[in-house]
C-alpha cells in the first residue's frame, strides 16, 4: 500500500549504491544471499531477546534486499535473482515470527497466525504472478522486476514497519502479530478477487 510512494524516497539512493556496487563487480546474488544469512541472524538474537541486535540485523536484511535490485538492474536482472530473492524474503518472514516463539513460549500462538497469514499473502502473490506470466499479463509489472506484483494492503514498506515495531516493543507482539495477521488476510483476500476479475471468466 505505502511501497509506490516509498519507491520514489528510497529508489535514488538505492539506485545511487547498486551503481557504485555493480562497477566494482558484485553481483546481485551474492547481496541476495549475503543479507538473507545477515538477516537469519535476527532469529537467535530475537530468542534471547537482543532485540535492539536483532533490529540492526533485520534492517540490514532489508536494505540488501534493495540493494540486490538496484544491482541487477544495472547489471541485468536474471530469472533465478528473481527466484532467490523472492525464495529468501518468505523464509526470512516466516524465521521472524519463529523467533518470537522461541523468545516466549506464550508467544507461539501468535507467532504461529501470524505465519500462516504469511502464507496467505506468499501465495496469493506467487500463484497471480504465475497465472498472469502464462497468460502474458505484464501490466503493472513494475521495471526490472523478474515478475508480475500483485498488490495488496501489506507489503513491503507495511512490512518493515510492522518488524520495527514488534522488536521496539516486544511485550506487544502478541496484539501487533494478531493485527498484522488480519492485515495479511485482507491482502489476499483482495488478491484473490483481482484473480477472479483477470482469470476466473472463460
Amino acid at each position: 500500500m505505502l511501497d509506490a510512494a516509498l519507491r520514489r524516497l528510497i529508489d535514488p539512493p538505492l539506485d545511487a549504491a547498486g551503481r557504485r556496487l555493480a562497477a566494482i563487480g558484485v553481483g546481485a546474488d551474492a547481496v541476495t544471499l549475503g543479507g538473507f544469512a545477515v538477516g537469519l541472524l535476527a532469529v537467535p538474537l530475537i530468542a534471547w531477546e537482543h532485540y535492539a541486535a536483532g533490529l540492526a540485523v533485520i534492517l540490514a536484511n532489508r536494505l540488501a534486499d534493495g540493494l540486490d535490485g538496484a544491482i541487477a538492474r544495472r547489471r541485468g536482472p536474471t530469472d533465478f535473482g528473481g527466484y532467490l530473492d523472492i525464495v529468501c524474503d518468505f523464509i526470512f518472514y516466516a524465521a521472524f515470527a519463529f523467533a518470537f516463539g522461541l523468545a516466549r513460549p506464550e508467544l507461539a500462538v501468535p507467532a504461529g497466525a501470524l505465519m500462516l497469514s504469511f502464507i496467505g499473502t506468499g501465495t496469493s502473490f506467487l500463484a497471480y504472478a504465475i497465472i498472469a506470466e502464462k497468460r502474458g499479463l505484464n501490466i503493472g509489472r513494475p521495471v526490472g522486476k523478474s515478475f508480475f506484483y500483485a498488490r495488496g494492503l501489506a507489503e513491503g514498506g507495511e512490512t518493515v514497519a510492522f518488524f520495527t515495531l514488534c522488536v521496539l516493543w516486544p511485550s506487544g507482539f502478541a496484539g501487533l502479530a494478531y493485527g498484522f495477521s488480519v492485515l495479511c488476510w485482507l491482502t489476499t483476500a483482495l488478491r484473490v478477487a483481482q484473480a477472479w476479475r483477470a482469470f476466473g471468466r472463460r
